[in-house]
């Protein structure tokens, strides 16, 4: 094996969360559907041994990661500052990480029902608890509106929204894909198999990106990061449900919704947010 510069960033990823408080857990929900996630630890079982018995029971927030790589990743630089506020729980989705499931269904709103019910396995939200703040990124958000529509406000007090545009139709995915230059698809332009993909990626997802970047470096995150499950990820693009407006239909939610958005953002233009607040 040799050396990956995935491994040792997914080393002090890891190395963080654990500093932050948080363990890796893992779910069965059941015969079919497995749920990796971290979460605080003084939400671990009680029969865990490395529970926390001394932390005062903060409110609850749900982060939900979108495509790319697994969801610690992708709240690594947000993981230290919310932890001191809230108890948290940072699920991978189902294909991403270590969840999968064996149902063929591959809609948005299947996973948010697969998190509700981790939700409800791991006792965050009511009775136990109070009431679950939800925050989703990107096709992260998706999933997050639509735990928020399933739980209802009895069971969710707040909703964040980050870039993540609910409103999209088949117009939105071709301007992307003039904005990305060369992608013939959107399963093409979020799952790159090349190196040259990834740079092309890269380019639309990151602000500034580095001017050069070695291609062994890309080659390590192609094989570390977008290889896995490349089948699965291929059919929740397809399935996802937002942009068919005959099987989804944007409402309202009854409670307190932040969205954020960043100026820059190539993948969902910053005037998505101004009709999605509309």
């Amino acid at each position: 094996m040799g050396f990956s510069m995935v491994w040792v960033i997914d080393l002090l990823i890891h190395l963080v969360y654990k500093a932050a408080g948080l363990r890796p857990h893992t779910v069965a929900l059941d015969d079919d559907t497995t749920v990796h996630c971290w979460i605080s630890s003084s939400l671990l079982p009680p029969s865990s041994a490395i529970r926390s018995k001394e932390k005062k029971a903060t409110p609850p927030l749900l982060l939900i990661h979108g495509f790319g790589p697994r969801g610690t990743w992708q709240w690594s630089r947000q993981i230290w500052h919310l932890a001191a506020r809230f108890d948290l729980v940072v699920p991978d989705l189902l294909f991403f990480g270590g969840s999968t499931t064996r149902s063929p269904i591959r809609s948005e709103a299947f996973q948010a029902a697969a998190i509700a019910r981790l939700l409800a396995v791991l006792g965050v939200g009511p009775p136990h608890r109070a009431r679950v703040s939800v925050a989703g990124t990107s096709y992260g958000g998706f999933v997050a509106y639509h735990v928020a529509r399933a739980l209802g406000p009895e069971w969710v007090e707040r909703v964040v929204i980050a870039s993540s545009d609910v409103l999209k139709g088949p117009d939105d995915d071709r301007a992307l894909l003039e904005r990305a230059g060369g992608a013939r698809s959107i399963d093409e332009l979020l799952l790159p198999r090349t190196t040259a993909d990834l740079r092309r990626l890269a380019r639309l997802a990151v602000y500034r990106p580095p001017l050069f970047v070695p291609e062994f470096i890309l080659r390590d995150m192609l094989q570390n990061l977008f290889s896995d499950n490349l089948e699965e990820k291929l059919e929740l693009i397809k399935g996802v449900t937002v942009a068919n407006k005959d099987e989804f239909h944007l409402t309202p939610l009854p409670r307190q919704v932040l969205i954020i958005w960043g100026e820059h953002d190539q993948i969902f233009p910053v005037a998505k947010a101004i009709e999605l607040q509309k």
